[in-house]
């Protein structure tokens, strides 16, 4: 069974960039068809979806996040990475990293349990 766990600073400063990592065990990050995805929920508000790698490492990115986004991947340590540059108070929330079949997409089967990451100087 996949797992995956979310970590990286849960403190950042506005203008600053926010890097997460998801670690994945139990499954690889390159094989299958599977779409690797960075999520978020503000305080008080629903999930937003911010991008994507998939298997193949090609990206895909939500068009208001674009700009600021970018998502990698670390094959050798089976990882993928979250940067989102230039935060706000407003990106502070619950991030959480995830993976969807691509069948199924946009339906994610497995999550990471979340980590809590505040923009406050």
């Amino acid at each position: 069974q996949v797992q995956l766990q979310e970590s990286g600073p849960g403190l950042v400063k506005p203008s600053q960039t926010l890097s997460l990592t998801c670690t994945v065990s139990g499954g690889s990050i390159t094989t299958g068809n599977y779409i690797w995805s960075w999520i978020r929920q503000p305080p008080g508000k629903g999930l937003e979806w911010i991008g994507y790698i998939n298997y193949a490492g090609s990206t895909y990115y939500n068009p208001s996040l674009k700009t600021r986004t970018s998502i990698s991947r670390d094959t050798s340590n089976n990882q993928f990475s979250l940067q989102l540059s230039s935060v706000t108070p407003e990106d502070t929330a619950v991030y959480y990293c995830a993976r969807a079949d691509v069948s199924s997409w946009p339906e994610f089967g497995s999550w990471g349990q979340g980590t809590q990451v505040t923009v406050s100087s």
